[in-house]
């Protein structure tokens, strides 16, 4: 049976499961009508399976960690057809998706599972899980791009023996226009790795990493099997950009600055004294005018982001937003956690829990933002109303806030566990009150 070593930072993710937080991507996407389950089996054979070689093999672990072809794959065990309890609306939906957050991928077969979840609010609904170790989450976007029915080239899959060649066909724009304002995305990475390993702003990035202190007074430090995840309605992105042509400031920027402005508000309804909080941010650094490799893999880093919540206007929220944010995209902080994550990735299994604890100790919270299709796609004939997904928290953290925007809309999603955050609806309530105060004031100056 052949064999391929897995990546040092691949293995890092692997390792990082814990039983209150594994290490799994899930995403959630939902249909207007019935999706053919035939039909779904065979795009599944022929764009997932066939193209990315991750999805039929196994992890070994033996001197070393390995990926091996599974010898008994069979992409059926990995398709689950489940009922929703009535009324199989939005709530029912959100209190399965959270039910999977603690359950762990079966380790003797490949790492991944797809639930179709049919009568689902007049539609389909489904729940795809992947182990983190297989790809990031930019990377996972792709991959369920390119199963969509227009969508070939949004992954441009590249062959085994050119898996890092160049441009593949309509892949460059396509990509970049469905990819680009993904949160700290670079536009040449290539450029800050070499920073990282020769510059001046990489020796900055790796010293402020070493010495940043941990975040360890926003949330008791614990987490627990009770999770919850919420998701907001459709938001149109038209107005949320009035906002930011009210402010010079990014539809990230808005977006961050709402998130800020609930999260002080929660504070304050506690009765807790507040102050900034610091989230860790994907960075990502694969270039997106490059096909995906058939073995996949994580290619990003992690940055720091402080929230500014002791910042009492959400006029000053969100220019101290913009402009942390700007300080972020100029730095070589991303390339630098990746290549931090590598080296441990070649620890001795205790030195390298130890490193993620301390790293994943400076964070509360992780926050991603990616942007999907400008226009609705189908999958087996069945057109997509929309989607959300959620990157795993390591360590201790308890908070993820995930925007993804998709067909002139955008949605927020917030993943919790209850230890650390007590209702997932309350503070998606706070940020669309906050996200309207912003717009509000964007219509009232323009």
């Amino acid at each position: 049976m052949s064999r391929e070593r897995m990546d040092h930072a691949d293995a890092a993710w692997l390792r990082m499961d814990s039983p209150t937080n594994l290490m799994v991507v899930n995403s959630v996407l939902w249909f207007d009508g019935p999706v053919d389950e035939e039909a779904l089996r065979a795009v599944l054979a022929d764009r997932l399976v066939s193209r990315f070689r991750r999805f039929r093999q196994r992890v070994a672990e033996d001197h070393g960690t390995w990926w091996e072809d599974d010898p008994n794959f069979d992409l059926t065990r990995h398709i689950h057809s489940v009922a929703l309890p009535a009324p199989g609306r939005r709530r029912e939906l959100e209190a399965f998706v959270a039910s999977y957050l603690t359950v762990p991928l079966d380790r003797s077969r490949p790492l991944w599972d797809l639930y179709v979840l049919d009568e689902h609010d007049g539609g389909t609904a489904m729940l795809f899980r992947m182990h983190h170790c297989i790809a990031d989450g930019i990377a996972l976007t792709r991959v369920l791009l390119s199963l969509t029915d227009d969508g070939e080239s949004y992954a441009g899959v590249a062959s085994d023996t050119a898996e890092r060649s160049g441009p593949h066909g309509r892949l460059g724009g396509l990509a970049r226009g469905a990819l680009h304002e993904a949160i700290a995305t670079v536009t040449h990475p290539g450029h800050l790795v070499d920073l990282a390993v020769t510059g001046f702003r990489g020796a900055q990035s790796l010293t402020k990493l070493l010495l940043l202190p941990p975040d360890g007074r926003f949330w008791e430090r614990r987490t627990g099997l009770d999770k919850q995840v919420t998701w907001s309605e459709p938001i149109p992105l038209d107005r949320i950009k009035r906002a930011c042509h009210a402010s010079h400031a990014t539809i990230n920027d808005v977006l961050l600055a709402a998130v800020a402005g609930a999260l002080r508000s929660d504070r304050e309804r506690r009765g807790s004294a507040v102050h900034d909080m610091r989230a860790l941010v994907p960075f990502n650094l694969r270039p997106l005018d490059q096909p995906l490799p058939s073995g996949l893999g994580n290619e990003f880093g992690l940055v720091y982001l402080d929230l500014p919540l002791a910042t009492a206007s959400p006029a000053g929220r969100l220019e101290e937003m913009s402009r942390r944010m700007q300080a972020i995209k100029h730095s070589a902080d991303g390339a630098v956690s990746y290549g931090v994550l590598e080296l441990v990735g070649q620890a001795p299994p205790v030195i390298e829990k130890a490193a993620v604890d301390v790293f994943a100790a400076k964070g509360s919270a992780v926050m991603t933002n990616v942007v999907g299709p400008r226009e609705p796609v189908t999958l087996a004939g069945s057109r997509l109303r929309g989607t959300m997904g959620w990157v795993p928290m390591s360590g201790t953290i308890g908070l993820g806030v995930s925007i993804f925007s998709y067909a002139g809309d955008v949605v927020i999603g917030l993943s919790v566990d209850r230890l650390q955050v007590e209702d997932a609806h309350l503070l998606m309530e706070d940020i669309l009150a906050e996200l309207q105060v912003l717009v509000a004031r964007g219509v009232s100056t323009a």
